[in-house]
């Protein structure tokens, strides 16, 4: 089963929304806004990535800008920090079986297909 994180207000969510949908595919849209994810969740998608908790966080954030840049977190804080402020998670991920990827842009999640 293939799963979009997906934030409705940003371009770039809706962008790969549109891209998905034009392939034609099954898939669950997951407002993660609105159904925040779980610890074990985040884990996973990091996982299937093989990235580290901060290369998934969006700089160009307030929050960011304000309060986490130039400070050094471990990974373990990054990732209470992405769950505790889900808008700070890049979007829109897409995970289909043992990966995922950030599709931005959205041919970016051609490399699941």
């Amino acid at each position: 089963m293939i799963k979009i994180y997906h934030n409705p207000r940003c371009k770039k969510s809706r962008a790969g929304l549109q891209y998905l949908e034009g392939k034609g595919l099954e898939f669950e849209l997951v407002e993660y806004l609105k159904y925040p994810l779980a610890e074990d969740d985040l884990k996973d998608i990091l996982m299937k990535m093989n990235v580290r908790p901060v290369e998934l966080v969006r700089t160009q954030e307030e929050k960011y800008k304000k309060e986490l840049k130039g400070k050094d977190f471990t990974d373990e804080e990054w990732v209470k920090i992405i769950l505790e402020n889900p808008k700070l998670l890049k979007r829109p991920l897409i995970v289909k079986d043992y990966k995922a990827v950030w599709a931005d842009p959205p041919e970016n999640m051609d490399k699941l297909f």
